[in-house]
């Protein structure tokens, strides 16, 4: 993923109007240190304040966000001319709702005399996305004991820019903004962007506003003691149709709506409970956050990355997060494969990066991605999402036999494999390499992407065909899964030829990457064939695909959980030892928990549960800090230090879905919880059990046609396995 520069935000005051108090301006140096609210809904999505403003500003992330475009920049709430002060600010458990409790602060008149006194009135805002559409319900309460007469106004403006112009992208020319429209209770602002797009907001209200011009509504009402009254605006964003339905009636419409979907995405998800209240809601909140960040597509259900950066289609990250949520819910894993292989390159494209058989990187729909002002329209710039194509493919066969979907999706994986034999292995030494065939395009093509991530020992940037260790690790999956998979279709011939090529990759890699003095694998080799002698977390995922020889297991997880590596927390990306080893670094130093999740999942393939049961009580401490209980993309690599948080990164998203489906893995992990579909067996191998946890329930857990409740309880140094319930023919096995 791109990295974005973490600079401070300055916030101007809220515009100004007739009535309206200028708010002193706000100084906003980082999303984690804000700690917004974010909703959203298929391709649209929100970032808040909270007291669920939209602030606006140089710089500022705020916004209601629709397929790239901000369609509302800036959303402001006055009483009697005051910003109303914050109460509480959550979301609910199922991330269907924002609810903001707000009150008045003294409010004096314009001879300094106080006319209302603090928290008499209560201001509730609750808001949720829709269909393309932002609804919000403001109801008023006076709790005083005599009549008041309030004014209440929303500012408004929408600047239509481009998210990479709000990323920081500067653009020497926009497009046009249109006057605003105004009649009886609407607004419609718009824009025609420079590839003749025209953009539109339609803001509705009801009741209708006692003025309302195309900046401003303003909303006078008198309230007897404990009287409530309620105000609805409904944002629409892009031709929409709005209809002639009342903003009241579409809000009510709208969360009913979004609550059955909700429950229904979720009912086909295993469900967790434990022991652990903290740990409950930290599950809970990532289930939750997963659906929220999942967009239906024709081809099935597709998690987005991350808000507010990465709310789009990104080929690595969803396959990544497939695989961490397969054992809970497969049907994620099968949208997933089908929509990249509906969007797999056929043709060569220097300026996309594509070549025929190469899965997707990154879709774009913006104003700029059209224009290709930025090269990710539709942009093929990864190196390991194709080879993680086939091994989510191979993943998803051996959890559900689906061999239907998999006969389905045999041309695009044979296309997969083909890009990898072809254009993967540019200088054919029988490694995978990247270079970049676009100058625009990123010059680091693996999951750490940033410009200065894959280095030499002495700090210098590694130039040329760079081919990175945990790319050769999924190249050797994508083998093994393409065996399995035309295996189980009839083709023993063809499987058996690529069982040899995963056995020669092994063999060849261990050669020119293992590093004796190290103790582990390389980062990667250079153009020049030079390893890259430093010690990284990707020495891991050679663990989660098990291309490491057994031999090299032990010393790989002694070198990945040392203090170097370990911060407490979690494991850092590099080791504190190294050149370029920067805690507030993007990719060098900082700790990522889908990065820490696939080094657990691969000490747990070797046999090393107690280690990543250790790792997975780092990342839980840590959840216990954050805002939510959310894990974010990623935070700082600082040690843990008693009694204190984690340092957060400061333009980390959140939430970002492989962060949001890392503790399933750690789950998976530390349970050795594996899927037989042909015997109907479901296994738990060896499990371990976290220090925090003493028991952990497993409900709805599915295979085939039926279904098992299980609790796992430690019992002295053993953990015990009951089978709770059971549906169909499936059973459960324990291995020791």
């Amino acid at each position: 993923m791109q990295s974005v520069s973490a600079e401070a935000i300055s916030h101007a005051p809220f515009p100004g109007g007739s009535g309206v108090t200028h708010l002193a301006q706000l100084f906003v140096p980082s999303l984690q240190e804000r700690r917004p609210r974010t909703l959203k809904h298929d391709d649209i999505f929100g970032v808040f304040d909270r007291n669920g403003d939209v602030l606006s500003g140089p710089g500022s992330p705020d916004g209601i966000y629709y397929r790239d475009t901000r369609y509302l920049s800036h959303l402001g709430l006055t009483i009697n001319g005051a910003r109303p002060m914050l109460l509480s600010s959550t979301l609910r458990d199922d991330n269907a709702t924002l609810t903001c409790d707000l009150t008045n602060p003294d409010i004096f008149d314009a001879q300094g005399v106080r006319v209302l006194k603090h928290d008499l009135i209560h201001l509730r805002r609750s808001r949720l996305l829709w269909g393309a559409r932002c609804f919000e319900r403001l109801a008023v309460r006076n709790f005083d004991e005599v009549r008041h007469r309030l004014q209440l106004e929303l500012v408004f403006a929408s600047d239509f820019a481009d998210l990479f112009e709000v990323r920081g992208t500067p653009r020497p020319q926009r497009g046009e903004d249109c006057q605003p429209d105004v009649a009886g209770n609407r607004v419609a602002l718009a824009y025609v962007g420079l590839d003749g797009v025209r953009r539109a907001t339609i803001l509705s209200f009801d009741p209708v506003p006692a003025t309302l011009t195309g900046e401003q509504a303003t909303f006078v009402i008198e309230l007897a003691p404990h009287e409530t009254h309620s105000l609805f605006l409904d944002v629409g964003c892009d031709k929409k149709e709005i209809g002639d339905e009342s903003p009241r009636r579409t809000f009510f419409i709208a969360l009913r709506d979004a609550r059955r979907a909700l429950r229904h995405s979720t009912s086909k998800a295993a469900a967790i409970t434990t022991s652990n209240e903290i740990f409950d809601e930290a599950v809970h909140r990532s289930v939750s956050d997963l659906y929220m960040l999942i967009t239906q597509t024709p081809e099935g259900p597709y998690p987005y990355a991350g808000i507010p950066w990465f709310s789009t289609v990104f080929g690595r990250d969803a396959l990544i997060t497939a695989m961490e949520m397969l054992w809970l819910d497969p049907s994620i894993a099968r949208g997933v494969l089908l929509y990249l292989a509906a969007n797999q390159a056929t043709e060569l494209d220097h300026v996309s990066d594509a070549e025929p058989g190469k899965i997707l990187h990154e879709l774009r729909h913006g104003e700029m991605a059209v224009l290709r002002e930025v090269p990710f329209r539709r942009y093929y710039g990864s190196v390991d999402s194709t080879p993680l194509f086939i091994m989510l493919a191979g993943a998803y066969l051996e959890r559900t036999s689906d061999l239907d979907t998999l006969q389905r999706l045999m041309p695009n994986i044979e296309a997969a494999l083909a890009w990898i034999d072809d254009y993967g292995d540019r200088d054919k030494d029988g490694f995978v390499e990247y270079q970049r065939l676009t100058p625009d395009g990123l010059a680091n093509q693996g999951w750490k992407d940033s410009s200065d991530s894959v280095f030499h020992a002495d700090g210098t940037l590694a130039k040329g065909s760079i081919a990175l260790a945990e790319v050769q690790a999924y190249v050797y999956g994508a083998w093994c899964a393409a065996a399995a998979i035309t295996r189980r279709l009839g083709n023993s011939a063809r499987a058996n030829k690529l069982e040899a090529k995963a056995s020669d990759l092994r063999d060849r890699f261990d050669v020119c990457f293992f590093d004796e003095q190290l103790g582990t694998y390389v980062l990667a080799l250079d153009g020049d064939k030079r390893p890259c002698r430093v010690r990284s977390s990707n020495a891991g995922h050679t663990l989660f695909t098990g291309l490491a020889r057994a031999e090299r297991a032990k010393a790989v997880v002694q070198n990945l959980t040392e203090r170097a590596f370990f911060t407490g927390w979690g494991i850092r990306t590099v080791a504190a030892t190294e050149a370029r080893y920067n805690p507030m670094s993007y990719h060098n130093g900082s700790v990522w928990p889908h990065d820490n999740a696939l080094i657990a999942a691969g000490f747990a393939r070797y046999g090393f549960r107690h280690e990543a049961a250790k790792i997975f009580e780092g990342l839980f401490a840590a959840s216990t800090y954050l805002d939510l209980r959310r894990l974010p993309e990623l935070f700082c690599g600082f040690p843990r230090q008693s009694a204190q948080a984690p340092t957060f990164y400061p333009v980390a998203c959140n939430p970002q879905a492989w962060a949001a489906a890392a503790p399933l893995l750690f789950v998976q992990a530390c349970l050795g919880l594996e899927f037989d579909p042909k015997s109907q067996f479901v296994i738990f191998d060896a499990p371990v059990l976290p220090n925090f946890l003493d028991q952990i329930v497993l409900r709805r857990l599915s295979l085939g046609a039926g279904s098992v409740d299980v609790a796992l309880r430690r019992t002295g140094s053993q953990v015990v396995v009951d089978v709770l319930g059971r549906t169909g023919s499936t059973r459960v096995v324990t291995k020791s």
